[in-house]
């Protein structure tokens, strides 16, 4: 098969004669030499925030191997509820993805105890994350940047059955095996070096577990028309909801809520989408009336499905910022014209772009749309993405007055339908599915027109988010909980403007982007960004021709959890303060547990139970308040308590065994400390072992009735990251454990077990 993943001779005529090869490496190092404006060191001195959104690509997909990120190594990763062989279940980790039948049959699974997964030996078969061999496309290859590979279904129904309830235990089932499929620095040396050079958000999900409009709809609007102040005319003046689909709305009609350009047009602040058009720009082509790959939009400017925009009239800011552009198929070269002339035809797609950057022209805010080629969507190469990438770059850099004042967004509108380990916080669709402090109005889909399943509008599925800008420099990792309308609020902060459609339970749980920057000390640090050499598509492509679509197979692919890059990266502060106490009423036969937020920022803990009839459970809590929930605890309770950058709490015990009480406390000096006292609340003597599971210190004393112990222990060696195990020698069933970070206020390190720097010990 004539895979496009060569290394072909027209491959290297194409991308290898302009200057961009030769200058792209040291682009890089320019940028980061390039002081940033610190007039006020605030966010004030950010005068352009430039916006890049692609498509369809996870977490885990494009990062899980990154070293210093919460990856395939996260020592923290939730259990869920594997099959077995006979009937029932046992618990097993997230990255086993229960395969079903039809996917066992076709080979593309393996025992749960295949090789390192460490699944139950008579788990059903599963399908872990895979790596497609890139030998088995091409022999010569060690990268899969430039290979065209089939994607998933990625709507609402299915991204609500591959979440279930928060079980998350049917992704490969319901998406198909492509869903596992993960890449490594090899395949994306661009997208690596710019997150060792910048700064990578672990902990960035899309806004709704749907397709690509309503996500995008979150970046330009704040909503997918889940809003109270359209009443009855609904989302399109026609009645409809709001939307989890793509297109027009369900009544054939356009949208018509309130956009966020049009919030920036009333406060006099400067904005444009930078696009090419092809073919109608509205309806039916939406910018993308063209059969080539690397012209037109993709459809994927959100702004050109709304009413007002359509109405709007040349001269106006919605038509001349939202609805014009480049328009590459009026001068497309002729098939056998120059690499040089294609190479030139494709770089018109920055023809605007580079020259208002040129001019000190550039917006206080931009979005780039880039053709469908260059989207990363998951059937188009990545390498493609990667060159559209890194031009945006060279083009903000080309100005160091203007990239001195910039903030660069890249993000990604969803996940495809493609698997990330980590469960997306979400707002409770029922008391059954826990609590919230705040309100969840307009969070909750309930079917309607479309016959949606019900359930929580979001958050989707974690996708990669790199800053790049004069105040993010260094290869930090942020692991503040964000969506796409947190790139709303950071425009609100910045230029002072309201968007009243992001709901309250949304700008709660969903942070501003600014902890992602250093304001007032800007660092420093060069690092060098590998060559695009080869990264151009073929003249073949260019002229409208994509490439065949490797389809892989199970020989064809590396199973099993990768092993992550060693080592740790500097990771901002966050704002987060939090605990979980356990109660066990044994009169009763329940475990209460009490939900508890100290910190800056709500906090979505989730809860997981080790009884599979037990539904997940999500308790959204404010800033300075509690919750309380009450599980059935007879004869046994297991429940683990997740929260943001690796927070856990298990508490596993017997109605009838060894009854505990233990409290917590944080101390910020320093690298911050952790006070523990463990109190014996029932009647009998019982031996307590402490286990600091990072260092392998233990501590062993026994308690009588009524009796506690006290400890602290200082974080400085760890850089505030703890986890601690204790047991009782008289019951085996009983382990309660506290893991996570103490947040100080100023900048730590990654976890060093999820470094492999430490093998925790328990």
């Amino acid at each position: 098969m004539n895979i496009k993943n060569t290394d072909r001779r027209q491959f290297l005529k194409v991308a290898g004669t302009g200057a961009l090869a030769a200058t792209l490496g040291a682009n890089i190092s320019k940028a980061l030499a390039i002081p940033a404006h610190s007039r006020t060191g605030s966010i004030n001195d950010v005068e352009h925030i430039v916006v890049l959104m692609q498509e369809n690509r996870p977490f885990d997909h494009h990062f899980g191997t990154l070293r210093g990120v919460r990856g395939f190594a996260d020592p923290r990763a939730v259990n869920i509820h594997l099959p077995l062989q006979g009937g029932g279940s046992a618990p097993a980790s997230v990255f086993l993805q229960p395969a079903g039948a039809e996917l066992t049959a076709a080979g593309y699974a393996v025992p749960a105890n295949y090789g390192n997964l460490g699944g139950p030996a008579n788990g059903e078969y599963v399908i872990p994350p895979f790596r497609v061999n890139p030998e088995s496309v091409n022999p010569a290859l060690h990268g899969l940047g430039s290979t065209y590979f089939p994607g998933t279904g990625h709507n609402w129904a299915g991204g609500q059955a591959s979440w279930n309830h928060g079980q998350y235990d049917s992704w490969a089932p319901v998406r198909g095996p492509m869903a596992m499929s993960y890449m490594t620095r090899d395949d994306l040396p661009v997208h690596f070096a710019l997150a060792d050079a910048f700064t990578v958000g672990d902990a960035y999900h899309c806004s709704i577990m749907g397709p690509t409009n309503p996500n995008r709809c979150y970046l330009w609007t704040g909503c997918i028309g889940n809003v109270s102040y359209l009443g009855s005319a609904g989302t399109d003046g026609y009645g409809a909801g709001p939307i989890t689909y793509n297109g027009w709305s369900v009544n054939g009609q356009p949208l018509a809520w309130e956009t966020f350009p049009e919030v920036l047009t009333a406060s006099g602040v400067s904005w444009k989408i930078y696009q090419d058009l092809a073919g109608a720009t509205f309806d039916p082509d939406f910018g993308d009336g063209t059969g080539n790959s690397f012209a037109g939009n993709y459809t994927d400017n959100s702004v050109l499905y709304f009413k007002q925009y359509k109405d709007a009239a040349p001269g106006t800011p919605l038509f001349d910022n939202g609805c014009t552009g480049t328009n590459l198929t009026k001068i497309t070269p002729s098939t056998t014209a120059s690499a040089s002339a294609w190479e030139a035809w494709a770089d018109h797609l920055f023809d605007d772009f580079r020259s208002d950057v040129k001019r000190g022209k550039l917006p206080q805010v931009s979005w780039l749309v880039a053709p469908a080629g260059y989207t990363e969507h998951s059937d188009f190469p990545m390498n493609y993405g990667a060159w559209y990438i890194a031009k945006v770059f060279d083009i903000l850099v080309s100005n160091p007055e203007v990239f001195s004042k910039t903030v660069f967004i890249i993000n990604y509108d969803e996940a495809d339908g493609s698997f990330d380990h980590v469960v997306p916080p979400t707002a409770p669709a029922s008391p059954t599915y826990g609590a919230s402090t705040v309100s969840i109005e307009n969070e909750i889909v309930t079917g309607g027109q479309t016959n949606d399943p019900t359930g929580p509008v979001g958050l989707g599925t974690r996708v990669p988010l790199i800053a790049i800008s004069p105040w993010s420099k260094g290869g930090y990792v942020n692991s503040e909980v964000f969506d796409h309308t947190s790139v709303i609020q950071f425009i609100e902060k910045r230029f002072g403007v309201q968007e009243r459609n992001i709901s309250p339970w949304r700008r709660a749980v969903t942070g501003d982007l600014t902890s992602l920057f250093d304001f007032a000390n800007p660092n420093d640090k060069p690092v060098r960004l590998p060559s695009i050499k080869g990264f151009l598509p073929s003249i073949s492509e260019l002229s409208g021709n994509d490439g065949p679509t490797f389809e892989p197979t199970p020989s064809t692919v590396i199973f099993g959890i990768p092993e992550q890059e060693k080592g740790v990266r500097p990771a901002r502060a966050l704002p987060y303060e939090m605990d979980v106490h356990a109660s066990v009423d044994k009169t009763a036969g329940t475990t209460r547990l009490t939900f508890e937020n100290t910190g800056k920022a709500t906090v979505v803990f989730q809860v997981r139970s080790g009884n599979p009839a037990d539904a997940v459970r999500g308790y959204t809590v404010e800033p300075g308040e509690k919750l309380e929930g009450t599980w059935n605890a007879t004869p046994n309770y297991d429940l683990s308590v997740y929260g943001p950058n690796g927070f856990l709490r298990r508490f596993a015990g017997g109605i009838g065994g060894a009854r505990l009480d233990l409290r917590s406390d944080y101390e910020t000096d320093d690298e911050g400390s952790l006070a523990l006292r463990i109190t014996n609340v029932a009647a009998r003597t019982v031996t307590v072992k402490v286990t600091n599971a990072y260092t392998g210190h233990q501590r062993v004393e026994r308690l009588e009735p009524r009796e506690s112990m006290d400890g602290s222990r200082s974080l400085e060696a760890l850089h505030g990251w703890y986890d601690v195990v204790v047991t009782v020698a008289e019951d085996a069933g009983f382990a309660y454990r506290l893991a996570g970070h103490v947040e100080t206020g100023r900048d730590s390190i990654s976890d060093p077990a999820m470094g492999g720097l430490v093998k925790l010990k328990a």
